[in-house]
């Protein structure tokens, strides 16, 4: 009886797990098929208002360099990278880290539309005892794979990251965004130099270019121009594209994919501040929340970009 108990359990269990097997194909194919083009960048429309409102929230923030990463990761947490909202921590997951910590507004938008937690949680940003503060906080926000710091800190974590999975011999990879702001520091070449010295192939590292800094243009500040030279010369594979565009974003990372020997730069020409007309291009949206009337014009104009993609 006790062995027939024991082969019904066995039996149940198998079919059980492949039912959930069965179900969480079909259902990883779903999101498969849904996550197309036109679908990424309506997420991207989402991402953008729930950054304007967080900061708006908040009173404080930084929107501009936030807006600009949009699409980098819409792509990166609908489509490119192997997570799970449910199990935030899975030991196989694929790991980001988001170098220009400040950017926060950008990420917490995405991981809300991701489900990791409720988009209501941006009303609170910034606000104290709430869980999403100034900068990411990998002990209290789900999804967070790294608490971030001053500027060049989180690529010398990255490459850690990516280290300790060759190492264990593990398949997931690493991507970390920084700012060209951000890598007028020196620690970031330090690590980049690390990480060709290492052939980390499973880190993908993302400049977004965006041109302006805190203090002004990034050419007049700091000139870290060329910066596709520049990773090549610390043994990066590298590619310059559009990063507000799907078509190039998916290129892009592909070539990463494919890259077995080094690691991977994406230099990607963003507009600070896209998607909301009177911050575009603006050096004054680096750090700024907007007041009443500017929120309603931004949710409104994002509104329409929205509806525009619906039609």
């Amino acid at each position: 009886m006790i062995a027939i108990n024991i082969h019904f359990g066995y039996m149940l269990y198998i079919s059980q797990k492949s039912y959930r097997k069965t179900w969480f194909d079909r259902a990883e194919q779903e999101r498969e098929h849904i996550m197309t083009k036109l679908e990424l960048e309506k997420i991207a429309v989402e991402v953008r208002k729930g950054i304007i409102t967080g900061v708006h929230s908040a009173k404080s923030g930084h929107p501009g360099g936030s807006l600009s990463i949009a699409e980098i990761l819409t792509y990166l947490y609908f489509k490119e990278m192997n997570i799970d909202p449910q199990d935030p921590e899975k030991a196989d997951r694929d790991r980001f880290v988001l170098s220009k910590g400040h950017c926060a507004p950008g990420l917490y938008s995405t991981l809300a539309q991701r489900g990791y937690f409720a988009e209501s949680e941006l009303q609170k940003l910034r606000h104290i005892g709430a869980m999403l503060q100034g900068h990411p906080d990998m002990k209290g926000t789900p999804g967070v794979d790294m608490s971030s710091g001053s500027l060049g800190q989180g690529i010398s974590a990255a490459v850690g990251m990516a280290l300790a999975g060759k190492l264990d011999e593990k398949n997931y990879r690493v991507y970390a965004l920084l700012g060209d702001g951000e890598i007028e520091e020196g620690q970031v070449w330090e690590a980049a130099m690390f990480a060709g010295h290492h052939a980390l192939s499973n880190l993908c590292v993302i400049v977004d270019s965006n041109g302006l800094q805190i203090d002004g243009p990034v050419a007049e500040v700091g000139g870290p121009e060329p910066i596709d030279k520049k990773f090549e010369a610390f043994g990066f594979e590298v590619m310059t594209i559009d990063g507000n565009n799907f078509d190039d974003l998916e290129e892009a990372f592909a070539a990463a994919r494919a890259c077995k020997e080094k690691p991977f730069a994406i230099i990607a020409k963003t507009t600070k501040g896209k998607g909301v007309s009177y911050m575009e291009n603006q050096v004054g949206w680096h750090g700024k929340a907007p007041n009443a009337d500017e929120y309603e014009a931004a949710k409104k104009e994002l509104t329409e970009s929205l509806k525009a993609l619906q039609a």
